[in-house]
């Protein structure tokens, strides 16, 4: 028997990289999405694990459902952690993909090639409609190059090399991608705690 979990986001590319990620995990959740009638939250937490809970918090009380949700961005070591919470629109609120990196890219023009290593981070959370929660976090370190490579991905992946690799993580398969991803990494550390208070392991569905 499965269990129903709404996906706290609207984000196409966030809605397909997590169901693949879950997918693989083989948990006993029906996967459903966020219904068009649920409130916008305001993401304005000060950090990635506040966000998430904010955002799961939301959906399990407007659907009555378990909900999952995560927060992610980008920090590089030469801004300080920046773009870090405000990856999302760290070039203004229209939340442009190309503009967000172009940005970071400018940011780090004279910045030695040495000096431009910086992290993903993610929190993934889960709220419960009885009021329990629970987040974890992971993280992908690497380095920010200097000009987009790559078609796959989103976000900031076509200018970020994960440690260990020579090609862009928006170069990767989708699965190579999630088995050393942030994203990836929080979500395999929240799979056992979703077995423990949702039950059991065996595949996971999308629902429309």
């Amino acid at each position: 028997m499965t269990t129903h979990v709404v996906l706290a986001t609207r984000n196409a590319h966030k809605v397909q990289e997590l169901g693949q990620i879950l997918a693989d995990l083989r948990l006993a959740i029906d996967v459903v999405a966020l219904p068009d009638s649920a409130p916008d939250v305001v993401e304005d937490e000060l950090s990635f694990a506040g966000n998430a809970l904010k955002k799961a918090r939301a959906a399990a009380a407007t659907t009555g459902l378990p909900a999952i949700a995560d927060d992610s961005g980008l920090c590089v070591d030469a801004l300080n952690g920046m773009p870090g919470i405000f990856s999302a629109r760290w070039a203004g609120s229209a939340r442009d993909d190309a503009a967000n990196v172009a940005l970071v890219l400018d940011q780090l023009t004279d910045v030695p090639d040495e000096h431009r290593g910086g992290h993903f981070a993610c929190a993934a959370a889960l709220a419960l409609p009885d009021g329990t929660e629970r987040v974890v976090e992971g993280r992908m370190t690497g380095t920010v190059i200097r000009a987009r490579r790559g078609s796959g991905g989103f976000g900031y992946d076509p200018v970020f090399v994960a440690d260990g690799y020579d090609v862009t993580t928006a170069e990767l398969r989708a699965e190579e991608k999630n088995a050393i991803s942030h994203r990836g990494n929080a979500f395999r550390a929240l799979a056992p705690i979703l077995r423990e208070l949702l039950g059991g392991c065996s595949r996971v569905t999308t629902s429309p």
